[in-house]
């Protein structure tokens, strides 16, 4: 067994970075495990526009390092390394990892959410060949091409307007006849004369020899059949917890998201989850970080037994 800690911070997002900094400065011996990059998904947006604080918006990567600077400042311990599993040794809780076992009293779970693949023919295959899920990790592959994206919310929308930078045409596929997005991000997708739209349409398969060629496609009212000739395909249909480590551990919704009670407390005493992970998350960077400083606080309650 590795060194004890008084809490495990699972998943380095905004909601795990907020709850290191509260912990830390509590100064209670904390431990932040992420398996991928510090900051959550987050650092793949360009501009974050909408967090308190920055008038002119900030880039997603650099929100993601002054989150860790500031929990670091004080603190906190990080390891990259995936939790595989949670068990329960008295009042201890143990967590499994690719980088050994850890201990602690109490357990924070922040490991956020994941994008939704479509689930048709060819996405797989051409997944890193015209398929991708991160705009502003691939856009800049695409100069002078046209391109898609599927999906009609503020991501789809965020995806969309950034790679209008690079392509030199952007289709939105869009399974309904309106956008989800919010109005301001639909006035600005309405207003880009290098985007087109496709309502009520589906990808029926992914096609091309070496690197994506075409789109099959079909409309969900009609029935009616297209082929839509393409460099790349951008997916942003919505989002999928990062759960699959915790089945049979913790209660979970039918999507898999973690049921939480307002203090972010589970089901079972000293762990908590906070952020998108949690079921019913506005699933925005400031109720993902607020929800993190609940966590940490009643955890902090839950080791003083107060």
């Amino acid at each position: 067994m590795s060194e004890e800690y008084k809490v495990i911070i699972i998943g380095g997002g905004p909601a795990g970075l907020a709850a290191g900094l509260y912990t830390s400065r509590a100064r209670l011996k904390s431990l932040l495990l992420e398996r991928g990059m510090v900051g959550g998904i987050i650092v793949n947006s360009e501009l974050v526009e909408n967090y308190p604080g920055f008038p002119e918006g900030i880039p997603g990567a650099e929100l993601g390092q002054l989150f860790y600077q500031q929990a670091a400042k004080f603190g906190l311990e990080t390891i990259i390394a995936g939790a595989t599993a949670i068990e329960l040794k008295g009042d201890q809780k143990v967590v499994t990892t690719s980088e050994g076992k850890f201990s602690a009293r109490a357990v924070i779970i922040a490991t956020g959410s994941e994008r939704r693949k479509l689930g048709v023919p060819g996405e797989q295959e051409f997944t890193g060949k015209g398929v991708s899920y991160c705009a502003t990790c691939d856009a800049a592959f695409f100069e002078g091409v046209p391109v898609a994206v599927v999906g009609g919310g503020d991501t789809a929308i965020t995806e969309a307007l950034h790679l209008t930078k690079f392509a030199s045409k952007v289709t939105l596929i869009h399974r309904r006849d309106q956008l989800r997005a919010s109005r301001i991000m639909q006035e600005k997708a309405f207003a880009e004369p290098k985007m087109q739209f496709l309502w009520n349409t589906v990808i029926d398969e992914i096609t091309g020899k070496d690197l994506v060629e075409k789109l099959k496609l079909r409309n969900i009212k009609t029935g009616e059949q297209s082929m839509l000739e393409i460099a790349g395909v951008f997916v942003s249909v919505g989002l999928k917890p990062n759960t699959e480590f915790l089945s049979g551990f913790l209660s979970l919704d039918e999507a898999g998201h973690i049921i939480t009670n307002e203090r972010m407390e589970t089901r079972i005493p000293g762990v908590f989850a906070a952020g998108d992970v949690r079921h019913d998350s506005a699933r925005q960077i400031i109720t993902a970080a607020g929800d993190g400083v609940t966590a940490a606080i009643y955890a902090e309650k839950y080791i003083s037994g107060t």
